[in-house]
């Protein structure tokens, strides 16, 4: 017999102290049996081929998580070893936590793609038709970025359009929400016709704003059209997915809008064309119809009688 007996909770607290000293570590691995709490904690284990550890990852630290953790996922996590008196379990306290082969960001998308897709979002057949003729426009968009400024100079062609901007701003904290409330508002405003949701290109954090379920969420319920023309050629935003029509840049976005005018524009004179040459056709008939009266026998006397009938109304 050792010379010192432990109580359970005193050596659970010798172990502990020891476990500080080994500091935190970083451990590979994969999901399994993920669980979110009530509280927003979650827990799960953390395995490979060799053995498994159980792992809790606070709800202040799991919430900044921008992707969903669920079995089969290959994590990198940093933590601390806990024993958890209660169980006499061996913890990992999870203060960090990252997906493996892909970034944070990119699997955020992928699972945010796959989840709305799965409810229809992206589906053709809920896309709507842009206005024939629109006349009132809502822009969505930093008011001082070069979007706006390409955007308007291509409505400016058209002095009959009205453009309502909802100044926001887009990136950064809390970005998504000030696009979403935007959208949703011109949406129920009953202001515009069509709403386009613009800015210009960036890295995949600068235009992670419009990646966001709710900028998605709100897009979809918009009560009117909308054009998303959100970075350059190459990117892609959940926001694209969910618009009715995708432009690949700010001024593209615009012209689309403004294409079906020009389309209108060049029906109205080409009509106007077909009624000149109609008209004109009518005027060239009717002069060689009177040509060909002039031989005529009433016409030929008709000088002669109205001399005859002058001469009755002197007398």
């Amino acid at each position: 017999m050792s010379e010192r007996t432990y109580g359970v909770g005193e050596l659970v607290r010798e172990v502990n102290a020891a476990l500080q000293g080994f500091g935190e570590v970083w451990v590979r691995g994969e999901l399994s049996g993920v669980k979110v709490a009530s509280s927003g904690h979650r827990y799960f284990q953390l395995k490979d081929a060799e053995g498994q550890l159980s792992c809790a990852m606070w709800a202040k630290r799991a919430d900044r998580l921008r992707f969903e953790l669920v079995d089969g996922q290959a994590v990198l996590v940093r933590g601390r070893l806990e024993v958890y008196a209660q169980r006499g379990s061996l913890s990992l306290i999870v203060e960090e936590l990252q997906p493996e082969g892909v970034g944070e960001l990119q699997l955020a998308f992928e699972q945010l793609k796959a989840k709305l897709e799965a409810e229809g979002l992206f589906a053709a057949e809920r896309k709507r038709p842009l206005p024939s003729l629109p006349q009132r426009l809502g822009l969505v968009t930093s008011p001082s970025g070069a979007a706006v400024r390409d955007v308007l100079k291509v409505l400016s062609r058209w002095e009959h359009l009205a453009v309502l901007l909802a100044p926001v701003r887009v990136q950064g904290k809390g970005a998504e929400g000030e696009i979403a409330r935007a959208v949703a508002y011109l949406g129920r405003s009953g202001l515009v016709d069509v709403v386009l949701v613009v800015r210009g290109g960036g890295s995949l954090e600068d235009l992670w704003a419009f990646n966001e379920e709710v900028v998605a969420r709100a897009i979809a319920g918009c009560g009117v059209p909308v054009v998303s023309g959100v970075g350059h050629e190459v990117d892609f935003t959940i926001a694209d997915f969910v618009a009715d029509v995708r432009a690949a840049t700010p001024t593209q976005a615009a012209e689309i809008v403004v294409a079906a005018l020009e389309g209108q524009q060049r029906r109205v004179e080409s009509a106007q064309g077909e009624i000149a040459a109609a008209f004109t056709r009518k005027l060239e008939h009717a002069r060689l119809r009177l040509r060909g009266l002039e031989g005529a026998r009433g016409l030929a006397r008709l000088p002669s009688r109205l001399r005859e009938l002058e001469q009755k109304l002197r007398r």
